[in-house]
């Protein structure tokens, strides 16, 4: 077979996404601490513990292997309830470790992605009602505001909060993510002060920083019609526009649209200097009357998809490139900032990663706006609901030991970076089993 390979951009961004309650540990002061010691709200009773210990330090080690693996960029949050551990109180030590953090990733050569919002709040705001409490924003804005003047010197790219409809459907509308709400109302409620607050913060970072570049990141569900039928397309239609376009489309024009009424925030309008894109895998949607919790749409993946381990997420890389089209629609430059599978053999991740980065190419060689890619994740983390039962980072975690373990995609993920691409050599090493579907004779 002759060699072929396909070559991204130079100056694309190569890293993997991270966030602080994953991976820093003994995170006590926030609602994800308090809700995993509550009993049957995570998986197998797990808790968070000393995560990745990357409070204690080993944040050192770790960007070290995402560097000497080729990787320039690296996505990770700061923790709002180490930073304001009180409503009156700033902690500027955490602020400080924080800059140390950044420090070492400019050192090291990668550039840093910020993301202030990840799934958790302080405690002390979940007890004033968290996002159903129409304050909230402003003191969201309070903490950005202090947080982007202390670490300003070293970020220019910003995620003022991350897949915000994934955030308000787990917390407030199917009870999976504390404070457990299972109300459409809660749900609304919730979204229209995440876009308040996003508007907020938008503004704030730009006065402070006019050159930074803010997003939001987008978790994008592929909601694909199991059938021609008119009944399931019609479903697949709700489900996606309920999930993937209110906060972008409300970002974009100050408008939030719901199934039966539009919001108008017009200070949201034009907050978004990129698209951030994350994406997993793609549904089939069959209309179903016993599914009217999730809008007569039941979701489901083909028999003979390519599983993750759990059967959580199929490998479907042709909902990527749906993903990266969708995005176009904003009119902005994209990042890819998640994008990975839970895979504790390391059986299917290879194949993931080389057929994703194949769909990846083909969006960047229509010449749309793609600038990089974050890979979830760089080491196996606590994943919320699921506790440790998921493993989507290249390396694996012995959670008892810290030891790190690793896995064969390191390599792979290590040689696309290197080479700003993947080849045809890559692919037959590591994942001979698709190379005639990226690389066809």
């Amino acid at each position: 077979m002759t060699q072929a390979i396909i070559q991204f951009p130079r100056g694309f961004l190569w890293g993997t996404a991270t966030s602080a309650h994953q991976v820093e540990g003994n995170n006590t002061n926030n609602n994800w601490w308090a809700w995993e010691q509550q009993a049957g709200h995570i998986d197998n009773g797990d808790k968070s513990g000393l995560a990745c210990d990357w409070w204690g330090g080993r944040w050192k080690e770790d960007l070290d292997r995402a560097v000497e693996t080729g990787q320039n960029a690296h996505r990770f949050s700061i923790e709002w309830s180490r930073i304001q551990p009180a409503p009156d109180q700033w902690d500027e030590s955490a602020l400080e470790r924080y800059r140390a953090m950044l420090r070492g990733m400019l050192e090291r050569g990668l550039t840093p992605m910020v993301t202030l919002h990840h799934f958790t709040n302080p405690i002390w705001l979940e007890e004033q009602g968290g996002w159903e409490n129409d304050d909230t924003p402003q003191k969201f804005a309070a903490f950005v505001r202090k947080a982007v003047q202390a670490l300003k010197e070293y970020v220019s790219y910003w995620v003022t909060i991350n897949e915000p409809n994934t955030y308000a459907v787990a917390a407030y509308k199917a009870g999976e993510f504390p404070p457990g709400k299972k109300s459409m109302s809660a749900y609304l409620h919730s979204s229209i002060n995440l876009v308040r607050a996003h508007a907020m913060a938008y503004r704030i970072i730009h006065e402070i920083q006019p050159e930074a570049r803010v997003g939001l990141s987008m978790n994008y569900r592929s909601f694909f019609p199991a059938t021609s039928s008119p009944l399931d397309k019609l479903v697949a239609g709700i489900q996606a526009a309920f999930f993937n376009d209110v906060f972008p489309k409300a970002a974009q024009d100050g408008k939030v649209r719901f199934l039966y009424r539009t919001i108008n925030i017009p200070e949201a309008a034009g907050t978004q200097d990129f698209l951030g894109v994350a994406y997993y895998t793609r549904d089939r949607v069959s209309f179903d009357l016993a599914s009217g919790a999730a809008m007569f749409g039941r979701r489901h993946f083909p028999k003979d998809a390519d599983l993750s381990t759990n059967g959580f997420l199929a490998n479907e890389p042709e909902g990527f490139h749906e993903a990266l089209k969708w995005g176009l629609q904003f009119n902005v430059p994209m990042i890819v900032t998640e994008n990975g599978i839970e895979d504790t053999d390391d059986k299917v991740r290879p194949r993931f990663i080389a057929q994703h980065i194949r769909q990846l190419w083909s969006a960047v060689n229509y010449n749309w706006p793609i600038k990089g890619y974050f890979h979830w994740s760089l080491v196996d983390n606590f994943e919320w609901e699921r506790g440790w039962a998921q493993c989507f980072g290249l390396w694996g975690l012995d959670v008892e030991t810290q030891a790190r373990i690793r896995r064969n995609s390191v390599d792979l993920f290590a040689d696309i970076c290197k080479h700003n691409g993947l080849s045809s050599s890559m692919v037959e090493k590591y994942c001979p089993e698709v190379l005639q579907k990226i690389f066809p004779d």
